[in-house]
Formats: C-alpha cells, sequence, structure tokens
C-alpha cells in the first residue's frame, strides 16, 4: 500500500506538471498568435549607395537579375524594380534594354528567399556584398557550421519547434529572408579613367593556394551593398510574403539612384 500511495502521489504530481506546461505553453502560443498576427516585411540595406548625378538624358539603368535559387521568380522580381523606377523614382531614372547605352549598369544576384531566423537576418546583414560567393540556401545550411558567420541562425528556430511541442499549439513565429548581392556600374566622366585591382585566391590543392592580382583599366565606377529583406508573421506563408518582399526590396533599389 505504501508504494501505490507513493506512485498515486508522484503521478498527481507529474500531472500537475504537464499541466502547468501545457498552460504556459498555450498562454506562449496565443501571446505570439496575437503580436504576429500582421505581416511585417521590412528592407534594409548594409551600406549605403549614393551615385553622382548626372544631366537626365544620362540617367538610364540597365538592370540584370541573378539568381541561384529555385522558389525566386526572377521575372516578377524585374517587373517589380522596373515598376519602381517607371512610377516612383522622382529623379527621372528609367530602366533600359542596352547595356552599352545606359549611363548605369545594376547587376543584382539572389542568395537566399526561404526560411530563417531573425539571427540568420542579422547576420547576413551583417557580412555585407558577397557577390553570389555564397550559394542559395546557405543561410539555413550553414547555421550548423560552428565556423560559418551565420553560425547559431536556426538557434531560434529550434526553440519555437520546441516551444510548439510543448503547448500542443498550431501556432509558429515564421520569418521568410531574402538576400540580395547588388553591384551598380556607372560610366565614369569622359577622360576620367578608372583602376581597378582584383586578388583571387584559388586552392590547388592540400598543401597550399595560389594568389592572382589582376590589374585593369576601366571607365566605369563601381558600388557594391547587400540588401536583406525579412517578412514575419505567424503561420506566415512565402506566397503571402513574396510580393511585399519583392516591393520592398525593389524600392531600396530604386532608392540608389
Amino acid at each position: 500500500m505504501k508504494i501505490t500511495a507513493v506512485t498515486a502521489k508522484g503521478l498527481r504530481n507529474a500531472i500537475g506538471a504537464v499541466s502547468v506546461i501545457v498552460l504556459l505553453g498555450g498562454c506562449a502560443a496565443t501571446q505570439v498568435a496575437l503580436s504576429k498576427k500582421d505581416l511585417d516585411v521590412q528592407a534594409r540595406t548594409s551600406t549605403a549607395i549614393f551615385v553622382d548625378p548626372v544631366p537626365r538624358e544620362k540617367r538610364t539603368v540597365y538592370l540584370d537579375i541573378k539568381s541561384g535559387v529555385m522558389e525566386f521568380d526572377r521575372r516578377k522580381f524585374k517587373q517589380f524594380v522596373s515598376e519602381q523606377f517607371s512610377q516612383f523614382n522622382d529623379n527621372g531614372y528609367k530602366i533600359i534594354d542596352d547595356p552599352d547605352a545606359a549611363q548605369f549598369q545594376m547587376v543584382v544576384y539572389v542568395l537566399n528567399l526561404e526560411k530563417a531566423s531573425p539571427t540568420a537576418a542579422q547576420a547576413a546583414l551583417s557580412q555585407g556584398y558577397m557577390g553570389g560567393a555564397i550559394a542559395g540556401g546557405a543561410a539555413i545550411g550553414a547555421a550548423t557550421n560552428s565556423n560559418s558567420p551565420w553560425a547559431g541562425a536556426a538557434v531560434g528556430g529550434v526553440a519555437g519547434g520546441a516551444a510548439e511541442l510543448i503547448s500542443g499549439a498550431l501556432v509558429k513565429d515564421v520569418t521568410f529572408m531574402l538576400v540580395s548581392d547588388v553591384q551598380i556600374k556607372e560610366k565614369a566622366a569622359k577622360g576620367v579613367i578608372v583602376r581597378k585591382d582584383s586578388k583571387i585566391d584559388t586552392k590547388i590543392s592540400d598543401a597550399g593556394t595560389s594568389q592572382q592580382t589582376v590589374s585593369e583599366a576601366t571607365n566605369k565606377k563601381e558600388y557594391r551593398t547587400r540588401i536583406v529583406t525579412t517578412a514575419n508573421k505567424v503561420n506566415l506563408k512565402l506566397e503571402e510574403a513574396e510580393e511585399l518582399m519583392f516591393k520592398k526590396t525593389a524600392y531600396a533599389m530604386a532608392g540608389f539612384f
């Protein structure tokens, strides 16, 4: 009888503890659902770009969108960027389809469009322009590598999953991240020559690497930056966030001119 009493008491304590955990988890899930019920989209730039002012007849931009991300719709995104220039750029810049005739060339490489944590977004922004050096998906995949610049990015997602498991609530705090590297080339004034020095490191074997230094003279000045756009909402789906993410990213790009 003593063993049975102890067992019953332990069972009551366990049930009480589980009830408290479920109650707390449910309260947390409700709080998330209420605080994140509205879509929040933000676009942030790692470095501001200031192009030189030019006469109105030279305010032309050739746009080239590149990406290795399957979920990214390049055609739709390019349309949004073009609309930002044609409808909302007060300085008279316009997109043209001739790279030789354009005063500016803007090349955009989209590295990521996927679920991430706020930590991953901040790390991606802090890293700055990489020019496509990181393959799509690196923000999440590299998070498990302690040597990665985005290490620890998935911690928030793991913690959120644990809370959901405890509470049993179908409430997820979801963030999508769009990472875009932007390079703008501007034709220099007549008679101006721009010298460009580049260093290329190549691994030739396990024994070492080879370094090349390339110098060239060009008539184009270069500007580089990174735009990280995040969308956050409870139980958010990419289809719901994509359009506003594209619009805000495109607005940031048009704002460089």
